[in-house]
């Protein structure tokens, strides 16, 4: 019999009731246990909704919860450090959205608390739990396109006129680098596997929108030569790719942070053509939540807590880099 993580949700975002949690009920090892809200009415509705037996109307009911093992934390980006310090002093393990924290400092503290209180901390960052990375990852090996020369990354969409939304709040950690660009800027320091020296960031600041950068774009320098061209907007027309250049030929790879069972496919570009790969499909989120379970439970290989605060690192100073419109070395 497989044994099962027991999950609390803290929080009823869309992240998390489009797609956490019927990733975890479709899971081998997850069940979910409670919701909770900041009131009652919407975490029982949500409870109703998918068949759970407890809907908490306070998060610190969930965290004195002893049915919980594990829990989801998809709040908005300046509630993270308070959450999770909380839920690591209850005793909880933690699976936590993207980007982990408003900055390194605090991404620091909260593995810092985690490793306090021996319970397990992930960032959420699902598109690397895709079957497909680890087939990218086997073809940069293969050297089938020689030497890594650089990556282009490409994470757009438009919501420009919902004012409201907490993606265009400041002082909440809005802005499309802490929203989508992180994609990009993880794939990268992950597919190259290493970390950065320098960045410079170019952003539209949008005073319609809290001032947060609704276009960024920028170019990071990693050892060797190696570099990262990316750009990321929430006010731009929808579109993603990743483009994995060497001396020998290039991946092309559509939809590379939102791909499942049916869009999984990439292109391999060489000298002799076009090749096509159907790359194993899956549900991301599905496959996080397993391997979250495993690492739980059998100590198993997962994206170490300390990935989340280099993560922040390179966020932080890309921010800083678009803000004082100058080149910032990490070094």
């Amino acid at each position: 019999m497989v044994q099962k993580l027991r999950w609390g949700i803290m929080g009823c975002a869309q992240i998390a009731t489009g797609s956490v949690m019927p990733a975890i009920m479709d899971s081998e090892t997850g069940m979910i246990t409670a919701v909770a809200s900041r009131g009652l009415e919407k975490s029982s509705a949500v409870a109703a909704e998918f068949g759970i037996d407890k809907a908490y109307g306070s998060y610190e009911e969930l965290l004195a919860d002893k049915d919980i093992d594990a829990v989801y934390i998809p709040l908005p980006n300046h509630l993270h450090r308070e959450w999770v310090i909380r839920a690591a002093e209850a005793g909880k393990h933690i699976l936590c959205e993207k980007p982990i924290a408003m900055n390194s400092e605090e991404a620091a503290e909260m593995v810092k608390a985690c490793n306090d209180a021996g319970v397990h901390l992930a960032e959420a960052y699902m598109y690397r739990h895709h079957p497909r990375i680890a087939e990218l990852q086997e073809i940069i090996a293969s050297g089938e396109i020689g030497e890594l020369r650089s990556i282009r990354g490409t994470f757009t969409y438009n919501d420009a006129t919902d004012t409201s939304n907490i993606r265009f709040k400041s002082a909440w950690g809005g802005g499309s680098l802490y929203d989508i660009g992180c994609y990009p800027l993880s794939a990268a320091r992950l597919l190259f596997g290493a970390e950065p020296e320098a960045v410079t960031v170019h952003a539209m600041f949008s005073p319609e929108h809290d001032n947060v950068d609704m276009m960024a774009s920028g170019l990071v320098e990693f050892p060797k030569g190696l570099s990262l061209i990316f750009d990321c907007g929430m006010w731009a027309y929808n579109r993603q790719l990743l483009e994995i250049l060497g001396t020998d030929g290039m991946v092309e790879v559509p939809m590379p942070f939102n791909a499942r069972d049916e869009d999984a496919e990439f292109f391999v570009h060489t000298g002799e053509g076009v090749r096509r790969v159907d790359a194993t499909g899956a549900n991301p989120y599905t496959r996080e939540v397993d391997d979250f379970a495993a690492a739980v439970f059998t100590g198993k290989k997962f994206f170490a807590p300390e990935d989340a605060v280099l993560g922040m690192q390179l966020i932080e100073t890309c921010l800083a880099s678009a803000k004082k419109r100058e080149r910032i070395s990490m070094l």
